[in-house]
């Protein structure tokens, strides 16, 4: 078996690049070091490709750049992707080739979940607002809120949502949710949508990044909300309407937003101080990373074996 993993090696350790040996051939590379000819031959007969998004362009340019080298490569058996999402990978087109596609879940649930609720104390204390301000000299304060007593909205109670319902429950916070499928959690009263949307103080996004998710916070359900509400968004920018967001925060609708995003400077959020915008970084941490790579082995491992686990895509 040949595989081909298109990230850096230092990212494994020695125990850990001696598991991928016993697998078959192995070869570590990061693609910004090659050109498109030089990727297409040094990937060639893989049996397994293990492509990350940072070397086709980052989340928002990967599905493009990606099959074009998807496409020179007849061989392949499946794609083992280094993360939880897979909206950067073009799914269809796998289906088409009937190609599985396995992701990693829930290695980062810890570390996303604080980074959100962390998010969140931003936003209610205006912390990072502040900052800037004295940063350029403009020092004033600015009035914050407790999130004691007040309402979390939760949209997408999986495994890192599950984990910020649980962080607001302990601080004080009523929590309500929004699930797609039936959910249960202690101390989390289960809430359709809209009702999630109308009676939250601060709402956490935490969907899963596809077609179904993108747009779902659209000008629409920004008017349902309660003036003044903080919103996080650590899932995909693409769900939230930025130019509806920028009116909403311009007119105070909106107290707050923050989200993740690749693009710091094409977007119509750029220069409100109520919009706190950064690159993702929630997973980056030493106890994410690590559970990352052991999952993401073990499922190169699994789909050369023929029993592939964690699929977003069979490829039937």
């Amino acid at each position: 078996m040949k595989i081909v993993i298109l990230e850096p090696e230092v990212k494994f350790n020695s125990a850990q690049k001696d598991k991928l040996k016993k697998l078959g051939q192995v070869i570590f590379a990061n693609p910004n070091d090659y050109s498109t000819d030089e990727l297409v031959k040094l990937c060639q007969d893989a049996d397994i490709l293990g492509p990350g998004p940072d070397g086709f362009g980052g989340f928002e340019k990967a599905k493009e750049n990606l099959n074009k080298l998807l496409v020179h490569l007849p061989k392949l058996k499946g794609l083992a992707l280094p993360s939880t999402s897979y909206g950067w990978v073009d799914i269809e087109y796998c289906r088409q080739r009937h190609l599985p596609v396995s992701n990693i879940p829930h290695y980062s649930r810890e570390s996303v979940a604080e980074h959100s609720f962390a998010l969140l104390l931003c936003l209610a204390k205006r912390i990072i607002e502040t900052d800037r301000l004295t940063q350029k000299g403009q020092y004033q304060l600015q009035m914050g809120f407790e999130l004691k007593d007040k309402t979390l909205g939760i949209i997408g109670l999986g495994s890192i949502g599950s984990r910020v319902a649980e962080l607001g429950l302990a601080v004080g916070m009523k929590v309500i949710a929004y699930n797609r499928s039936r959910k249960k959690q202690k101390g989390v009263d289960m809430k359709s949508f809209k009702e999630v949307l109308k009676q939250s103080d601060a709402l956490s996004i935490h969907l899963t990044d596809c077609e179904a998710t993108r747009g779902i916070i659209g000008k629409k359900e920004i008017s349902l909300m309660k003036k003044g509400v903080i919103l996080v968004n650590t899932a995909d920018r693409s769900m939230v309407d930025e130019k509806g967001m920028a009116k909403a925060l311009k007119a105070r609708k909106i107290s707050g937003y923050a989200a993740e995003v690749e693009d710091l400077e094409n977007t119509p959020l750029v220069k409100i101080n109520r919009a706190i915008l950064i690159r993702g970084f929630g997973w980056y941490t030493k106890e994410a990373l690590n559970n990352l790579v052991e999952t993401w082995i073990d499922n190169i491992e699994k789909m050369i074996k023929g029993k592939p686990q964690n699929l977003v895509s069979w490829g039937d």
